[in-house]
């Protein structure tokens, strides 16, 4: 008898879990569990990474229809780092991020598509004061989990490529001293 119970009690849960994502819910990010990754050619031989961090918006996701879906974020600029007090220092003056003006990057998508087991979304990136379109490759959202404090969890990592030259990101720099293309990484961890 204790064995029905318990088997009863584990697909109540499991079907509680997949039914928070079978209809449109909200997802607040969590901004100690998420972050962005980039890595730039330096000097056409080498490679740069690095990573900003406070990310925090929101995602409605619809499971039945995600290209109802919707992504909001706001990342933090000034965290800007890639393991070089100079460097970084540099990265946040005029000539790149100038977070004195613009502390914090923007991206709000415009839409969402799923394809082939993966999600393609678009939005647009706010960067230093430019507003350019952007596309992320999307892996996600993981089935939900229950976190800390009990709330549901969820995950995305999502992938792409912009351009320095379209946002006039540190055009002092030619393509030579420092590639135009920019690989990033967004890993967000999302509750509600």
């Amino acid at each position: 008898m204790n064995r029905r119970i318990f088997t009863a009690a584990l697909s109540a849960l499991l079907l509680s879990g997949v039914s928070a994502l079978a209809q449109p819910s909200t997802w607040t990010i969590d901004h100690n569990h998420s972050q962005v990754n980039f890595a730039i050619k330096h000097a056409m031989v080498s490679t740069v990474r690095g990573s900003l961090s406070g990310i925090t918006g929101t995602v409605v996701w619809d499971d039945k229809d995600p290209s109802k879906s919707s992504v909001e974020a706001t990342i933090d600029a000034t965290t800007v780092s890639t393991n070089n007090d100079a460097r970084d220092k540099h990265l946040k003056s005029p000539d790149f991020f100038g977070v004195e003006k613009y502390p914090t990057l923007t991206f709000k998508s415009t839409s969402v598509t799923s394809s082939g087991g993966k999600l393609q979304v678009v939005g647009d990136l706010t960067l230093a004061g430019v507003t350019k379109s952007v596309t992320l490759v999307v892996d996600g959202p993981t089935a939900p989990v229950k976190g800390q404090g009990g709330k549901l969890v969820t995950g995305f990592s999502a992938t792409g490529t912009l351009k320095r030259s379209d946002f006039n990101f540190g055009s002092k720099f030619a393509s030579t001293a420092l590639g135009d293309d920019v690989q990033f990484t967004i890993d967000v961890e999302a509750g509600k």
